[in-house]
């Protein structure tokens, strides 16, 4: 019988959100590729430390069991495949069992993504970011220079969104952005009762609501919602949820403050978000991805 993905949660990972290559990407930027992979192979035996997104992978892989494998992580990386051994190697150091991945020396991997069918993918290049939410796939931009994740949950995958244009789609902020937060207000409250239309990561949502469903007594999912929203537009984001059929834990309404100390606050392994100033602030207190979409990304 072929091997198959169906069913699982799928997450396609770029080398540098995994693991910390940065100064290894300097020397890439500076010089050249093959500098870069000489580099890479005298290092082979040497792990490479944890990157942003190192936390988010290693406790959705633990959802995995002996009897059932809920979760698959593949490494989807613009690496040349003499990199990639210290990619495999760096995991199997660190026990995650990672055992798929396609390295294509510079082309871009996104196209691998329909095959996968990914339910993420992390990257730190932006152009294959757009290119995979063009295609259909919940995709961000990780910042390798995000605070890693806090260590006080080792039994939580904790996750946190924002609402429009990511879980929801941009409707709501087109108003804001051409009329204002009155108008933007009053357009909620008129559509209270009427579902927001979905947003680039429901598929992501949805996913983890499944896999939390099959959660076990050692690990467990925790979602937020973390939205510049406030009362009255709080109840139409709920009603969409209700409508989903999808719970979340934690949902803050923000009113314009600043997310960043918040999201310090709720300690999750990755936060999500479509404006870069968000993702900024969010970056000196938890791992933080840039969701280039809606009508805050122009031309995305």
């Amino acid at each position: 019988m072929a091997a198959s993905l169906d069913g699982k949660l799928v997450v396609a990972i770029s080398s540098r959100a995994l693991f910390d290559f940065e100064e290894e990407n300097r020397l890439f930027e500076q010089e050249n590729d093959r500098a870069y992979m000489a580099l890479q192979l005298e290092r082979l035996d040497t792990p490479a430390p944890p990157g942003v997104a190192f936390s988010l992978v290693k406790k959705l892989l633990a959802f995995n069991t002996e009897e059932q494998q809920r979760v698959e992580v593949v490494i989807l990386s613009r690496n040349d495949p003499v990199s990639g051994m210290r990619v495999f190697r760096s995991a199997r150091h660190y026990g995650l069992n990672i055992v798929r991945g396609s390295f294509t020396r510079g082309e871009a991997p996104w196209r691998y993504l329909r095959p996968l069918r990914a339910n993420l993918f992390l990257s730190t290049h932006l152009s294959d970011v757009r290119a995979a939410l063009a295609a259909g796939v919940p995709a961000a931009q990780a910042y390798p220079q995000s605070v890693h994740a806090s260590d006080a949950h080792p039994n939580e995958v904790r996750i946190a969104f924002d609402g429009d244009a990511v879980l929801f789609s941009d409707e709501a902020e087109q108003v804001f952005q051409r009329q204002g937060l009155d108008a933007f207000q009053q357009h909620e409250q008129d559509r209270a009762a009427v579902p927001l239309p979905d947003g680039p990561f429901k598929p992501l949502l949805v996913a983890l609501h499944r896999l939390q469903q099959a959660s076990s007594a050692t690990m467990r999912v925790r979602t937020a919602l973390v939205t510049a929203r406030s009362a009255p537009a709080h109840e139409r984001a709920i009603r969409t949820l209700m409508d989903w059929a999808i719970d979340v834990d934690q949902a803050m309404f923000l009113g314009g403050l600043d997310k960043g100390e918040f999201l310090r606050e709720f300690e999750p392994d990755f936060f999500f978000d479509d404006q870069t100033g968000h993702i900024e602030s969010a970056a000196r207190h938890v791992p933080a991805g840039h969701v280039a979409s809606g009508v805050s990304n122009p031309g995305h």
